[in-house]
């Protein structure tokens, strides 16, 4: 089954597909990226790369691609300290067990794209027993942004990316990803950090923003007029955005 609706050319678009990220988006967030990044980089160094980028932002895995191998292999020693921490406090997001439950009910394909190692891939799949097929880790090169895995799971498929959706909490690695490949994209923001659209780039800007899982009672007019202006950043629930994409708008 696929869905059908509006997208911002005002044409139909089917909907065959979802591919998650995994930390802040099927899982809830538990690595302390700051004290990693401060490990990393030392606290001069972290505010030296920050004034370096045009955004202030930080991108810690092509950041240390430029740095020499033996500077390179101590700095993702100390990054999978880090992410192996998080392993033991790996918890599933409030909701997230039920709408993957609801896509296998309707065959809607679901992948996986992270960047974080194999074995929190693997650890998560056995843990919460739902398997995210293809689901790609940073052993994947290159990894998002680019959009190499998720033309890969596109690929694999056989399904175009333009009936496929990106849905992940970073506007930097997750929206950018989508929108690079053609895909359409969905920003996870449980926080509210980024409810001013014109804060972010033009290809950080999502189709869809919204702020949780948790499934909730939500008006089906406000959330079809979003979809007809397409980018209107209407808040809502993932859950019940999702059955309504399924459900009303086919």
């Amino acid at each position: 089954m696929a869905a059908n609706f509006s997208g911002g050319g005002g044409g139909r678009a089917m909907l065959k597909g979802l591919v998650f990220d995994m930390d802040g988006t099927l899982t809830v967030p538990v690595i302390d990226f700051a004290a990693m990044y401060r490990a990393v980089l030392g606290d001069e160094g972290l505010a030296a790369a920050r004034a370096a980028s045009p955004s202030g932002s930080v991108d810690i895995l092509h950041h240390i691609d430029t740095w020499a191998p033996p500077e390179q292999q101590k700095a993702y020693e100390i990054i999978t300290h880090f992410e192996r921490q998080g392993l033991d406090r790996l918890q599933i997001m409030p909701g997230a067990t039920e709408l993957c439950e609801y896509l296998d009910s309707k065959k809607i394909r679901r992948g996986l794209i992270t960047r974080n190692i194999k074995a929190a891939v693997d650890l998560f799949h056995q843990r919460f027993g739902m398997k995210f097929i293809p689901a790609l880790s940073r052993e994947f090169c290159p990894y998002k942004p680019d959009p190499a895995p998720l033309l890969h799971i596109c690929s694999t498929w056989g399904i175009p990316p333009s009936e496929v959706m990106m849905i992940g909490d970073s506007p930097r690695d997750d929206v950018v990803c989508g929108k690079r490949a053609g895909a359409f994209t969905c920003l996870l923001d449980e926080t509210g950090r980024h409810c001013f659209p014109e804060s972010l780039a033009d290809d950080q800007k999502p189709d869809f923003r919204l702020f949780n899982f948790h499934l909730k009672s939500l008006s089906q007019s406000a959330f079809i007029s979003s979809i007809n202006n397409f980018l209107q950043w209407e808040p809502g629930d993932i859950f019940a955005i999702l059955r309504i994409l399924f459900e009303i708008l086919r």
